[in-house]
């Protein structure tokens, strides 16, 4: 029985519907734009409570972020803006440093600091924290819910960026494929066409990312994708020289796709044709190298340990991935459209295709390691759970690159017979166009053979248009069946075509996990933001008392009032406690008993009691209330007004 390999129609959209499927799916799972700068210190820190109003307030990253006037803000209670504006570069060697300065005269209060910027790989980060002046107190500030990079602006910009990524595969590797495997295809209408579509793809995408990088590192706001003001401001940033490089090469790229389906195909002199070749293969891998560096000046390369080795090994990983799964992709189209692809162009390409998993294997290793850096990092980190997804399927896609490769052998075994002529199915649909034309003119101008009854050919005055139509259809049906089936009498060519569409179904998710793999937080970096904050500590302000306001309301007569706590000098250690129990208009409230507890959760500690003694009314103190580990401490305070009216209320702090 013979086997028939599958239309391309519908293999292609099979192959469309788990792209978008996969792609929605890991898009929709990753945050929207997860963080690889990261934020290690603050000064003050957060949930600090200081005495005074400090003259400015300091972000320590993990690695070099870009700043803008608002990038950094200071939100009083009521939520207007308690900075001046002005920020401040404090780097200094390998410490990134930003900080704004704080107007004089600030009232006491919890202040909120929102900070937002653009990590050195491209990305955008943001976060918030409180501190408080004085004592707490309760805030209006509405922060976004909104992450930076997230929406649907986000949304656009991932699919761009995975087109981007796809376009440039099939461009640089559909060109290779031609150069180096298969010279005649340069004549094949659906190679060209597959090629000239994949410029189109990463010049299209490449522009959007151009016009939508201003609203998805700021505001989020599709509109704001024709700011020209903003669109100014991402050419002065490194993505957007980056963005505008690309486009300026892909302007390159174009002269060379019009020499190579152009002037190429027509030349016959052997010596000609050879130099341009040589012309070609030079200036197409320069232009192929200088797109794939726009990646790496821009993105996880260009930033972290040895960027001066990762971006040279960043290059050679994409154009090895685009001669791999780009000519996988040409080969294909070649294997449906043009069953006359001969043998020894798929023997050739079988080879380029294993000196680019090599490639692969030997930057793959060196980039893991840079990114993850540790085993706990490797199973502990978003970026390493996805990295072991791309590696399984790498390996899924190597096993079955083995079995092409042994169709491939078993097509090189065979006589030479096996081969279809070389003249035929050159441009597939093509010709099953003209031949259908040719039909429906033959039969409009009355060549429509003989009659049933043997009759010579009607006059074209007596013949029925749509009738001839028809015919001619019917005909050009009947071609296209027959070449077919003699392409799919070809069990071994089936086979071949079988695997490969394989393939490239699981490059498409292999591409789809790489594109979400560029916008995750590297490994190391986020095991290094850990640690780093863990070294800093939860400290709210060294040797500094603490000092809370709690409000409360046990319900019955004289029940409300606020609590005044102080801790002092809040710290890890003994400490003094003093607390203060007051009406709402501030004068002292004498209550018959109150109660204190210290619980750290992190450490299953507590909750540790602490019995204050009543000085005089409205005021408790404690001497010598150990704290015995630094954390996040709960400071439980439990009022009784009456013999049957109390509450319980809490305030989380962190103490050093």
């Amino acid at each position: 029985m013979t086997t028939t390999a599958p239309r391309l129609g519908t293999a292609l959209a099979r192959l469309l519907i788990l792209a978008a499927a996969l792609l929605g799916t890991l898009l929709a799972g990753a945050a929207p734009a997860s963080a690889h700068a990261a934020l290690t210190g603050s000064d003050p820190k957060d949930g600090a409570v200081v005495v005074t109003a400090p003259k400015e307030v300091n972000l320590t990253f993990s690695e070099q972020v870009a700043m803008s006037a608002d990038s950094i803000r200071v939100l009083d209670p009521a939520g207007r803006r308690a900075d001046t504006g002005e920020i401040r570069d404090l780097c200094s060697g390998s410490v990134v440093r930003y900080g704004v300065g704080l107007r004089a005269g600030l009232p006491d209060g919890t202040y909120t600091v929102a900070w937002q910027a653009v990590s050195a790989d491209s990305h955008p980060v943001a976060g918030a924290f409180t501190f408080s002046i004085g004592a707490p107190s309760q805030t209006s500030v509405a922060l976004p819910d909104q992450e930076p990079g997230g929406g649907l602006v986000g949304a656009l910009y991932g699919i761009a960026r995975y087109l981007s990524y796809a376009g440039f595969a099939v461009l640089v590797g559909g060109g290779a494929f031609v150069l180096v495997c298969w010279p005649r295809g340069a004549s094949v209408r659906p190679v060209q066409r597959t090629v000239v579509r994949a410029w189109l793809t990463l010049t299209g995408a490449t522009l959007v990312m151009l016009l939508l990088r201003n609203p998805y590192t700021g505001s989020g706001e599709l509109s704001d994708a024709f700011d020209l003001a903003g669109l100014r401001n991402v050419l002065e940033t490194k993505t957007g020289a980056a963005l505008t490089s690309r486009l300026l090469l892909l302007g390159a790229a174009a002269l060379f796709v019009a020499v190579l389906f152009g002037s190429y195909t027509r030349r016959t002199d052997p010596k000609e044709k050879r130099d341009l070749v040589f012309g070609l293969g030079v200036g197409g891998t320069v232009v192929a190298t200088g797109i794939a560096g726009t990646w790496a000046l821009a993105e996880h390369a260009s930033t972290g340990i040895q960027p001066g080795i990762a971006m040279p090994v960043d290059i050679l990983h994409l154009l090895a991935v685009a001669a791999w799964l780009g000519g996988l992709t040409v080969l294909l189209v070649a294997l449906y459209r043009t069953p006359s692809v001969e043998r020894a162009a798929v023997e050739r390409f079988s080879k380029v295709a294993f000196a680019s998993v090599a490639v692969l294997a030997a930057t793959g290793l060196y980039q893991s390691w840079r990114q993850v850096g540790s085993w706990s990092a490797l199973t502990g980190t978003r970026y390493g759970q996805l990295l072991l997804v791309k590696i399984g399927l790498m390996g899924v896609l190597v096993g079955i690159a083995w079995i092409s490769r042994r169709w491939t052998q078993r097509l090189a075994d065979l006589p030479s017979t096996k081969d279809l002529p070389s003249t035929e199915g050159d441009t597939g649909e093509e010709e099953e166009a003209e031949e259908a034309e040719e039909a429906e003119n033959a039969a409009e101008s009355g060549e429509a053979g003989e009659t049933e009854g043997g009759e010579a050919p009607a006059a074209a005055s007596d013949v029925d248009p749509e009738r001839a139509a028809q015919l001619a259809r019917q005909r050009a049906a009947v071609a296209t069946a027959r070449r077919k089936r003699e392409r799919d009498a070809d069990p071994e060519r089936s086979g071949l075509r079988r695997s490969v569409l394989t393939e490239a179904a699981v490059a498409v998710v292999l591409l789809a996990v790489t594109t979400v793999l560029t916008a995750t937080e590297p490994g190391r970096t986020e095991e290094e933001a850990g640690r780093s904050n863990a070294a800093s500590g939860p400290v709210a302000v060294p040797d500094r008392p603490v000092d809370l306001r709690l409000p409360f309301d046990t319900g019955g007569v004289d029940g409300k009032g606020v609590v005044r706590l102080s801790l002092d000098p809040g710290r890890t250690g003994a400490n003094g406690l003093h607390l203060y129990v007051e009406r709402p208009d501030g004068k002292p409230l004498d209550v018959p008993e109150i109660k204190i507890a210290l619980t750290l959760e992190a450490k299953n500690v507590g909750p540790l009691p602490v019995a204050p003694d009543r000085i005089q009314a409205g005021h408790w103190s404690a001497s010598g209330v150990q704290i015995p580990m630094p954390g996040e401490w709960r400071i439980q305070v439990t009022v009784r007004t009456s013999d049957i009216d109390q509450t319980t209320i809490d305030k989380n702090v962190k103490i050093g």
